[in-house]
């Protein structure tokens, strides 16, 4: 990731299923998006993102000097060099 400026990947599957979901759930509720006229559950918003976790299409960092973590995704047909634990 970018250590030269205090963020650190923190892979997925190192987080419990609890801290993961709500790593996930903080990172979907202030996104913002605008779904339109159809709202979209929370639910498949989670999934969508956990899914690109998997994937290696998006990233958990934390950042060492505000002491806070977000989800990055990967640059258009980037992926993480790790591969996805099986499953």
């Amino acid at each position: 990731m970018d250590e030269a400026n205090g963020w650190i990947e923190i892979p997925y599957s190192a987080l419990s299923p609890e801290a993961l979901r709500g790593v996930v759930e903080s990172f979907v509720l202030r996104e913002g998006t605008d779904y339109g006229e159809t709202e979209v559950p929370l639910e498949w918003k989670v999934a969508a993102v956990l899914r690109q976790l998997e994937r290696g299409e998006a990233q958990i960092v934390y950042h060492c000097a505000s002491e806070s973590i977000d989800i990055r995704v990967s640059r258009s047909g980037e992926r993480s060099s790790r591969p996805a634990p099986a499953r």
